[in-house]
């Protein structure tokens, strides 16, 4: 399968993934760290971590007679300024880098399937299942495996020539595939991330509790936001990157490389109060093309409330 291997990589890398490689399907190595991780709670309100943790543990529980994982990455990093770290004094809120252009579920679900059909095609009557996020898969951990990075202590996949920064997606195939090998971990001493951290999330390097993270509470969860985190989410209103700019890593990775991710100018930097004057359709509308649809209205308005709250408080 050597010549399949180096011809579906460069099949991978002709469709636009930055990353490709490959890895041998079997039982994850973090399947034990998931149970402990949902044993302690530290999944909040995602329910759906705890319904599918056993489809988690084993990419043979998504594809019958998975033998090999292609894991692929693109990078979403823009050169646009500006930084999370803007003063919330300056009457606009954050939104984080991933949503800024176009929904990342779609193309890189469209470019695997293509892929997977382009193996199909290639050897006729193999099986293979595309996977992006929404999946039931540990899509960082396989791609670790496949040799695109190494966990990174804030939880992210690390690359060190691209960073954090990347839309993982993963092709689940019955074929016999050339292993890559895995990367050492280039971390080191740096806690960059963990000390950044505006709500102390991380339990410890690699262990992040959800229910502390900007990230989960803008997203997923649905009920009121802790009064004790609210400074902590400044004037984050969807999403948080600051665990990845803070990343030597990251920082220093290129940017542009897919027009596709370039930020839309509504989504960039917004003002808090055009946001605030948003009705639900036009709200709807705002988020239209991009990977925002996880947020309802209802937690848009709460979101934008902690924002309020937080520039006040800069002013004052």
């Amino acid at each position: 399968m050597s010549n399949l291997t180096a011809a579906l990589k460069q099949r991978a890398l002709e469709e636009g993934f930055d990353l490709v490689g490959f890895a041998a399907a079997r039982a994850a190595d973090s399947a034990t760290a998931l149970d402990r991780w949902i044993g302690a709670s530290m999944h909040g309100e995602m329910g759906y971590m705890e319904r599918t943790r056993r489809l988690r543990s084993d990419p043979g529980h998504l594809l019958t007679n998975c033998r090999s994982v292609v894991a692929v990455a693109m990078s979403y990093r823009t050169g646009s300024p500006p930084s999370t770290t803007v003063t919330a004094g300056d009457g606009r809120v954050w939104v984080s880098r991933y949503v800024w252009g176009r929904d990342y579920h779609r193309i890189l679900k469209k470019k695997l399937v293509r892929l997977g059909r382009w193996l199909g095609e290639q050897q006729p009557g193999c099986s293979w299942r595309a996977c992006v996020d929404t999946a039931p898969v540990l899509e960082r951990e396989w791609a670790a495996h496949a040799g695109l990075g190494w966990i990174g202590k804030n939880t992210m996949l690390l690359n060190r020539q691209l960073g954090s920064e990347l839309f993982l997606g993963l092709l689940l195939t019955d074929l016999d595939l050339e292993p890559d090998r895995a990367r050492p971990e280039h971390c080191g001493t740096c806690t960059a991330c963990l000390d950044a951290c505006p709500t102390q999330a991380f339990v410890e390097p690699r262990v992040l509790d959800a229910r502390r993270c900007v990230a989960y509470l803008t997203v997923e969860h649905h009920s009121e936001i802790p009064a004790e985190l609210k400074d902590g989410m400044g004037v984050m209103v969807a999403g948080c990157d600051i665990c990845q700019e803070v990343c030597p890593w990251t920082r220093r990775a290129p940017v542009d490389l897919h027009p596709e991710f370039a930020p839309h100018p509504d989504r960039l930097h917004p003002r808090l109060a055009d946001l605030e004057s948003m009705t639900e359709d036009e709200y709807r509308s705002w988020r239209r093309g991009s990977s925002l649809n996880r947020i309802s209205y209802r937690q848009f308005r709460r979101n934008l409330a902690a924002a309020r709250r937080n520039q006040r408080s800069c002013r004052e």
